[in-house]
């Protein structure tokens, strides 16, 4: 059970959440002038939605959200801050919104270069392991963090500043993670040589190549593995072995040529790399619940589109 936030915490949220909804009134996401900075509102819980998502920093100024990785659940809220370091496939849902008191969330996504410079400017240290870290975190929300945020999203409203001062309040903000319990997790991804940043090649790598057939044997060695360590290394940033990570980006992006781009099932299944239509629906229907064609539909009919 979290403990009662502080009044500085709670007042930081009570701005958070004012500023969510000052900008994000009509729509469920809104991309704010802010380069890397996206807010959400949803106004009832959602439905599981599998997707892949970014290396960033996740805030809730009100409600809550699941995201599940392989089999593994993270939850969090208004006290904690989801920070991923890597791209990954998952599938979350809101779990707590209504109209009286909507989801408001914000997303940040991490410049892993600035924060690289970051390291060397601060001489912060860290452990020089290479034990690998795993892609996604959820941590405790100090207040100082959160009003870093708050003074972000109150740039917003002063357009003329945000070209000088959003660097510097984003900068703030990652230097404020790398000196949290999670810097260590950041480090790794950005330090050359460690078995994070192998692995998040090796993602980057499969993100960009996700049609062609999977050689687990020729990813290790673009990583600078052993087929042996790859695998293990790999599973233990993102909870899935290599195929089953492939397989979800795969199947995220055939729903959105799906939806944006009204390509049909036929169409789409080779076009993401699959050889086998029926096999496309058959892993199509066990991730999102339903058949290509009636989860178009139903996706549709559910956001007016």
């Amino acid at each position: 059970m979290n403990s009662k936030p502080s009044p500085d915490m709670a007042a930081a949220s009570a701005k958070l959440a004012h500023y969510v909804a000052k900008f994000a009134q009509q729509a469920n996401y809104f991309e704010t002038d802010i380069p890397g900075l996206k807010l959400s509102r949803w106004c009832s819980p959602t439905e599981p939605t599998s997707y892949t998502h970014n290396p960033s920093i996740c805030l809730i100024a009100q409600g809550s959200k699941r995201l599940l990785l392989g089999e593994e659940n993270y939850e969090y809220d208004a006290t904690r801050f989801l920070i991923s370091s890597v791209d990954l496939p998952l599938i979350a849902r809101i779990t707590e919104a209504s109209e009286e008191k909507p989801y408001l969330g914000v997303i940040l996504e991490l410049d892993l270069q600035e924060i690289a410079q970051l390291i060397i400017d601060s001489k912060l240290t860290f452990n020089q392991g290479k034990k690998t870290q795993k892609g996604i975190a959820v941590g405790q929300l100090s207040t100082s963090l959160l009003d870093a945020f708050v003074r972000l999203l109150a740039l917003q409203d002063e357009p003329e500043n945000v070209k000088i001062l959003a660097p510097v309040i984003k900068r703030e903000i990652f230097y404020r993670l790398l000196t949290s319990p999670h810097g260590q997790q950041l480090y790794h991804i950005v330090t050359s040589g460690s078995h994070s940043n192998q692995i998040s090649k090796a993602i980057e790598w499969l993100k960009s190549n996700y049609i062609e057939s999977l050689n687990v044997g020729l990813l290790a060695d673009y990583a600078g593995m052993s087929k042996s360590a790859f695998y293990s290394h790999f599973r233990e940033m993102t909870s899935m072995t290599p195929l089953q990570f492939q397989k979800k980006l795969r199947l995220n992006e055939a729903r959105r040529l799906m939806l944006t781009e009204n390509l049909d099932a036929m169409a789409t299944t080779f076009k993401v790399g699959y050889e086998s239509p029926s096999q496309f629906s058959r892993e199509y229907s066990r991730l999102f619940g339903a058949p290509p064609a009636k989860d178009i539909k139903n996706l549709r009919s559910a956001y007016a589109m």
